[in-house]
């Protein structure tokens, strides 16, 4: 699928591109048939079945990368991959699961320029990329204060997993960021002179948008780290609390304890089992014992 660049993106086919600046969507058996006829002049050639990062490589004549773009809906999950190939002429996108063609058809839908160049049809795109992530950034600290808030109101059913999945999510997008920055600064580079000198700024911009929600997700990841921190000490203090309670318990019954076994040696010459008021005297002296213990523990504020 073959697009020129003009005040939008048009649909045309090979043959009309006349010299005009294009974008190509190709598959990888596609580009393998008609590689030659770009005129691209590659010393390395991209390899879909090898794609881990988002990257651009410099070479004789072409600038060759790879995109590994972060599903918004799962960024932990499995990463949507594509290659390109670009030049002074235009840019070829090699994509065999249908990922860059929708990002294209959405700068198509959503834009229109009064300069058109390929310069800033870049810029789009990358844009069109992390257009939502401030959102999404927004969608995640909403869920955070809520954890926060259900921390300190120690819910019960607070599902501590969940932090451990967003905060893996934002690790996934902080990376994604780092190399959409570099990524953008090897454009901004212009090594092979592709680029107008005056559209370079377009490179900063996304290079500056990009920066801010890295230091968004940074702030982010700190976010759940105190979370998961403050989880910890409410846990820690609920299970004090336990052995508060469990302590005090065993604390007023020792004397009970200490009581039952005396008494229970049963000595021939013990003149406490032969009294008539041995029985009613103990539970008197146990139920004392007891109720002067809380006493205690109560004004200690133990209890």
């Amino acid at each position: 699928m073959f697009f020129t660049i003009e005040e939008t993106l048009k649909k045309v086919s090979r043959d009309e591109i006349n010299g005009k600046q294009f974008v190509a969507v190709l598959s990888a058996e596609e580009w393998v048939k008609n590689k030659d006829s770009f005129e691209m002049g590659m010393d390395i050639e991209p390899d879909l079945n090898d794609i881990f990062l988002t990257k651009a490589e410099v070479n004789y004549d072409s600038l060759t990368g790879t995109f590994s773009i972060p599903d918004r809906k799962n960024p932990s999950g499995e990463d949507l991959k594509f290659a390109f190939v670009l030049d002074e002429k235009g840019i070829v996108f090699i994509d065999n699961s249908g990922a860059a063609l929708d990002i294209i058809q959405g700068v198509q839908r959503s834009k229109k320029w009064k300069m058109p160049s390929l310069e800033r049809f870049l810029y789009d795109f990358l844009d069109q990329i992390v257009k939502d992530d401030l959102r999404l950034m927004e969608k995640y600290e909403d869920e955070l204060d809520h954890m926060e808030q259900s921390i300190i109101d120690s819910d019960e059913n607070l599902p501590s997993g969940r932090l451990n999945d967003i905060r893996n999510d934002i690790r996934y997008l902080r990376i994604h960021y780092e190399q959409l920055m570099d990524l953008a600064a090897e454009f901004e580079e212009n090594e092979n002179g592709f680029f107008k000198l005056e559209n370079l700024r377009y490179f900063r911009l996304f290079i500056n948008r990009a920066d801010r929600l890295h230091e968004a997700s940074m702030s982010l990841r700190d976010y759940t780290m105190q979370l998961r921190d403050l989880y910890k000490a409410q846990l820690d203090i609920k299970q004090n609390r336990i052995m508060t309670v469990l302590t005090v318990v065993t604390t007023i019954f020792m004397p009970l304890t200490l009581i039952v076994g005396w008494y229970g040696m049963n000595f021939v010459y013990m003149p406490e089992l032969k009294w008539e008021g041995s029985y009613p005297v103990v539970i008197v002296l146990s139920i004392l014992i007891v109720v002067i213990s809380l006493i205690f523990f109560k004004k200690k504020k133990w209890l």
